[in-house]
């Protein structure tokens, strides 16, 4: 179904960065593959988070194609955008969308809202990004694409820290297994490189998802729902491999400028989502 987009814009009376600030962030960026905000959220918004994630989690398990694996107990969920009580305050936010705006353009699209949730037993992925480099990243050094995180829990050591090699977004990668998995013997590379990240609720990370990056093993008994919001630059094309939808009712609450962004359909009914963005070589894990 053609979506409508409606050119509009919101007013924050107490935005988060100033245009110093977001250049630096930006700088930080494109050096990096990552970047963070600290307390972008108030610890109770992302309690309510949580509890959707994982609300979310235990029904998508019981239905064929509701999760999908990214090694030993660690799942994928794709959401549509209801079944986050917050999700207007997410995708507005000050910080999200000023970064969307100078990274991808003034037209960047909303393609993804999901989570992965590593538990007790997950153990290392192999290094990897999380799809193929485009010619626009490789040849030109444009980032056309970004994944917002939010952590539903304060990570601990023993949670399974995302762990990322930092300047890896430029890497070619056109010679690793399916373009997104570097040969075994060049872990160490990458290990050497990787720094484990610890946020707290409330914080806020901006990638590339061509940063080259692993979930670490997990023994805590906790479970670690991390949120992703994943946003493109027009073109991009990773829409494709994902199937928001809306309702007709819920769309018309969305302040015209979500709407301007969002990549969805817009139906009488939700259909429960069937997961296309499988990661072949995360299934079975590091091995």
């Amino acid at each position: 179904m053609e979506i409508k987009r409606v050119a509009s814009a919101v007013k924050h009376d107490k935005p988060s960065h100033d245009n110093a600030a977001l250049d630096d962030t930006v700088a930080t960026l494109q050096r990096d593959g990552i970047v963070g905000l600290k307390g972008g959220f108030p610890r109770d918004f992302i309690e309510r988070l949580r509890d959707d994630m994982m609300t979310a989690f235990w029904a998508a398990i019981q239905r064929p194609g509701g999760a999908i694996s990214r090694g030993p107990r660690r799942w994928y969920v794709e959401l549509h955008p209801e079944a986050l009580s917050g999700f207007v305050e997410l995708v507005t936010h000050p910080w999200i969308t000023g970064m969307a705006e100078a990274v991808l353009g003034p037209d960047y699209q909303i393609v993804e809202v999901g989570f992965d949730t590593p538990f007790q037993g997950a153990q290392d992925q192999p290094w990897h990004r999380d799809f193929p480099s485009p010619p626009e990243t490789f040849e030109n050094r444009r980032i056309t694409s970004l994944a917002f995180n939010l952590t539903g829990v304060d990570v601990t050591p023993d949670m399974g820290p995302f762990e990322i090699a930092p300047g890896t977004q430029w890497d070619d990668g056109r010679e690793w297994k399916h373009d997104m998995f570097p040969a075994r013997e060049n872990w160490g590379t990458y290990a050497e490189k990787g720094t484990k990240k610890y946020p707290s609720m409330g914080d806020i990370s901006c990638r590339s998802a061509l940063t080259v990056h692993r979930g670490t093993a997990h023994p805590s008994p906790v479970a670690r729902p991390v949120l992703v919001l994943g946003f493109d630059a027009p073109g991009a094309g990773h829409a494709a491999l994902h199937d928001m939808m809306v309702t007709y009712g819920f769309y018309a609450t969305l302040p015209a400028s979500v709407r301007r962004h969002l990549v969805c359909r817009v139906v009488d009914e939700l259909i429960p989502i069937v997961q296309k963005h499988d990661i072949e070589g995360l299934v079975m894990g590091a091995g």
